[in-house]
């Protein structure tokens, strides 16, 4: 499908800006980029936010600028995600906003089911099943299975939702802003969005794919659990007793969900 300029989408399909921090992530951006490019849905701008990489992210980047729907912004130094992303919230022309890590990968269909059930739900607040990869994009059986919906509480006790996978509308949400944290500021940002009342709805159906990176953050299981008892504590303020019945009810989730991945 030849690429769709962003100045030539029609209201009645609203653009999607695609958010993507990158550092350090010469070995699979390609392959990101091209999961957004293969998309169905051509009314997207795909913003990446180059984090002071070392290594050739930005020169590959640069080799597919010729499409007008992709643009780089390179920062003087390296600032974390929540900084990267912020910066390209607030670069983005679209009326929805959509989260895609450096190393991991869209269903082809992934932006056109996703923007048509926000639009039949009237929802501000989505996110998908996803299936995890092996490091060299291997497929695993493993889909993560999610709720038909989730409020504050049910996030507080299960942090389910992929930030590969979600999708939110800034005209019913307002200023979308991530907490300046190194980690889990994604799920800071949903319980932000879930405390003044919205929902969070689940679409049943796997598009996404997230892979599992030796080294990251998020395969370091006990640093997630530290980094989730902080958010508890530190940002979200609940006491001691509402913090520890949260993280139980967090880690049998984490538990589940690590058996059903081996």
């Amino acid at each position: 499908m030849s690429p769709v300029p962003v100045s030539q989408a029609e209201p009645a399909h609203p653009l999607v800006s695609v958010i993507t921090p990158t550092y350090n992530a010469a070995r699979f951006i390609r392959e990101t980029i091209d999961s957004v490019k293969r998309q169905t849905y051509p009314h997207w701008e795909l913003i990446l936010i180059d984090d002071a990489s070392s290594d050739d992210t930005v020169p590959i980047i640069r080799e597919e600028l010729a499409d007008p729907r992709i643009r780089l912004i390179v920062l003087a130094q390296n600032s974390g995600a929540a900084v990267a992303r912020n910066t390209g919230i607030s670069a983005a022309n679209g009326r929805y906003i959509a989260f895609l890590d450096s190393d991991d990968l869209w269903l082809p269909q992934k932006l056109e089911k996703q923007v048509a059930f926000m639009q039949e739900r009237d929802a501000a607040f989505s996110f998908t099943r996803y299936r995890m990869i092996q490091e060299d994009g291997t497929h695993t059986p493993y889909v993560v299975p999610i709720p038909e919906k989730i409020d504050y509480r049910g996030l507080l006790k299960n942090t389910i939702i992929g930030c590969l996978t979600v999708m939110l509308d800034k005209e019913k949400l307002g200023t979308i802003q991530m907490p300046n944290l190194r980690t889990r500021q994604d799920t800071a940002l949903w319980l932000n969005i879930l405390k003044q009342g919205h929902l969070a709805y689940g679409i049943q159906e796997e598009l996404s794919q997230y892979r599992r990176v030796a080294g990251s953050i998020s395969s370091n299981k006990w640093k997630a659990a530290k980094n989730t008892w902080r958010l508890y504590r530190d940002i979200e303020k609940l006491s001691f007793a509402s913090a520890a019945w949260c993280f139980v009810h967090y880690g049998w989730n984490a538990w589940k969900k690590n058996v059903g991945q081996t």
